[in-house]
């Protein structure tokens, strides 16, 4: 299913048990501003011209400013980035950070590309949407294809028209700006939410079997915090392959060769396996931070995790969700699970508008106590609408973000 009809017919399951009326619940579905097409055409390396299509869709502004990634990848199109931006609106809400939600991205295939190229096609696009993006306004960050390095590109490049402005991006490189502790943020993050999930069901991360399905930025960090904390990766795959030990995979050693061989294919203390059916691998505890609808009817019946743990946006589809639901299989949504990134941005934001650099036990204390606290208020929406942590997740986030607008007399 299309990720922007998932994400709405969500949406519309939670104004319903809300008791939205009809023009509250359209205010708040319709996007702020979609800017659909941004031309931007670079000189190659080799002096050849290369034109590229970038979009920002700023979806909603009612609890604060818009905030959202910025990826670069083949497949971004329209409806993607429009689903994005909207689940970033209902994922600030359910962090309890005052941001609205905004995403971006250029259709492009960064692997393809010259960091010169890179550099050249980043600072085209910020040209363009810089009069649209702010401090107060709409507040990029790293998603996939990008880092630092881009952020503190488009920091430099925003900076020419309205003068040095740290806080108008966030996961920037520390040197500019960028918060300790952020680069590990989504993937701690998914660490806390499973922490919270497991000890409302009396288990801890101790002894538990996990699979990780997408081995870079977010799988890895929660793989490495996972394993210290004593829990056994069985089975990880990146875009090179895919890799089992029943045994438990040791992730430190795993790390190096991955950082020497870019990726996990060959590494020798595992079996090599299908990536098709690392999903279906027998494990208590299912890792997708990959790309989304990954998990659909075709693999839903198959899938022998007890909890699904979404640390990237929208893996599973509305039908495999009904079907995990039947099996009695507890899923963690994206929403709140991957909401630890968003969430060390802010203070990151936070600490560039202080002038003052936190230390990193202070960033990681400060983030469990917004991971544990959300999860709490998530289950209570459970508890008074009586349905499944998705629903409560998303009646959560669309709840704190009609009662501003609300408030704000925005709603007519």
């Amino acid at each position: 299913m299309n990720a922007l009809v998932a994400t709405n017919r969500n949406f519309k399951l939670a104004a319903r048990l809300l008791g939205l009326d009809s023009k509250l619940e359209k205010s708040l579905l319709i996007p702020f501003r979609e800017i659909k097409v941004v031309e931007c055409t670079i000189p190659k390396d080799d002096g050849t011209l290369a034109s590229f299509v970038g979009f920002r869709v700023q979806h909603d502004n009612a609890r604060g400013p818009m905030k959202g990634g910025i990826r670069y990848h083949p497949e971004v199109e329209h409806d993607e980035v429009n689903a994005l931006a909207q689940l970033m609106t209902w994922k600030t809400a359910v962090a309890n950070i005052p941001y609205g939600g905004a995403k971006g991205g250029i259709g492009c295939d960064p692997r393809d590309l010259s960091i010169s190229e890179l550099e050249r096609l980043t600072r085209v696009f910020t040209q363009k949407i810089h009069d649209l993006i702010g401090i107060h306004a709409d507040v990029p960050a790293p998603d996939m294809g990008t880092g630092p390095q881009t952020m503190a590109w488009m920091l430099d490049e925003y900076s020419k028209f309205h003068g040095y402005s740290p806080a108008v991006v966030t996961g920037k490189p520390i040197d500019l700006g960028g918060s300790l502790g952020r680069d590990a943020a989504t993937g701690r993050g998914v660490l806390f939410a499973t922490e919270a999930l497991l000890n409302e069901h009396g288990k801890a991360i101790s002894g538990q079997k996990f699979v990780v399905q997408g081995f870079g930025n977010v799988g890895s960090w929660a793989a490495r915090l996972i394993h210290e904390k004593g829990g056994k990766i069985v089975a990880v795959s990146d875009i090179t392959g895919a890799i089992k030990n029943s045994k438990g995979i040791d992730i430190p050693r795993l790390l190096n060769h991955v950082k020497e061989n870019k990726g996990v294919k060959g590494f020798e203390g595992a079996d090599s396996l299908d990536p098709e059916s690392i999903l279906v691998e027998d494990c208590d505890i299912l890792i997708p931070a990959a790309l989304g609808g990954i998990i659909n009817r075709e693999n839903a019946n198959e899938i022998k995790a007890k909890f699904i743990i979404e640390a990237a946006n929208h893996p599973t589809d509305p039908e495999a969700d009904e079907i995990l639901s039947k099996k009695g299989v507890i899923i963690l949504p994206d929403i709140y699970a991957n909401s630890g990134g968003v969430t060390v941005s802010y203070f990151e934001w936070v600490q560039n508008i202080q002038g003052f650099l936190w230390d990193e036990e202070k960033v990681n204390n400060e983030l469990k106590t917004y991971m544990t606290k959300a999860f709490k208020d998530v289950k209570k929406m459970c508890q008074v609408h009586n349905c499944d942590l998705r629903m409560g997740a998303f009646t959560l986030g669309v709840n704190r973000v009609a009662r501003a607008t609300v408030m704000r007399g925005w709603e007519a």
